[in-house]
């Protein structure tokens, strides 16, 4: 898809309305959840922000933000720097530079197994010397079915063929949950509520029944 098209796209997908009520449902998340792997002396970087929900949202010394939506700049806070390209031109005076990068919901959108891998390298340039990789995406594994109603979505992946992949391409895995959040898509937003979503978190008991999407970190190596 290009940029035109992606612009559009999420336009349809995410009313403002439904942005508001995804940053809120977020900033639960990242406060109870992502924080707890990040320290505040980082420096950070989230590629593919959309409405900017992580990276404006977890404390770290430095942040970076890159998307090929230009609309993205608009949700971001002033001490976020904005990097507009796709994933594959990311500017070289990033490189070894970055502590933890941060991919929600991406790479379902690479178009294939060669796309996913020739990521890697890209992520592995950016990373400083054991520096983290932290995934979070749709499961194929229990999401079948729904995991093909977005247009855009391309390259199915479970957290055991995401994890042999990693492993493949350099990568130690340091963590995994398996089942995570659950599917946190249109539907999902309209009815979840923020402080369902904190009691969500506090009973991991909770993942094992509603959880639809994987977490794993990995350190390069």
């Amino acid at each position: 898809m290009n940029e035109n098209q992606i612009q559009k796209l999420y336009k349809l997908r995410y009313p403002e309305s439904l942005t508001r009520k995804k940053k809120k449902i977020w900033e639960i998340i990242i406060y109870n959840f992502h924080q707890k792997f990040i320290s505040e002396n980082e420096t950070v970087m989230e590629i593919a922000v959309g409405h900017g929900e992580f990276i404006n949202t977890i404390s770290s010394a430095k942040k970076i933000a890159v998307d090929i939506n230009p609309d993205c700049e608009n949700y971001l806070k002033k001490n976020i720097e904005f990097v507009c390209c796709d994933a594959n031109n990311i500017p070289k005076k990033f490189f070894n530079k970055i502590d933890t990068l941060y991919v929600s919901n991406f790479l379902e959108h690479l178009n294939n197994k060669n796309e996913l891998e020739k990521f890697f390298s890209i992520v592995k340039k950016l990373l400083k010397r054991d520096g983290k990789f932290m995934i979070l995406g749709p499961n194929l594994r229990y999401l079948p079915g729904k995991y093909w109603d977005y247009y855009d979505h391309y390259l199915g992946l479970t957290h055991f063929s995401l994890i042999e992949a990693l492993q493949l391409n350099g990568f130690d895995i340091t963590y995994v949950k398996d089942k995570f959040l659950p599917h946190l898509d249109r539907d999902a937003t309209k009815i979840s509520h923020p402080f369902f979503v904190y009691l969500y978190l506090k009973f991991p008991i909770f993942w094992k029944v509603l959880g639809k999407q994987f977490f794993i970190i990995a350190k390069k190596i």
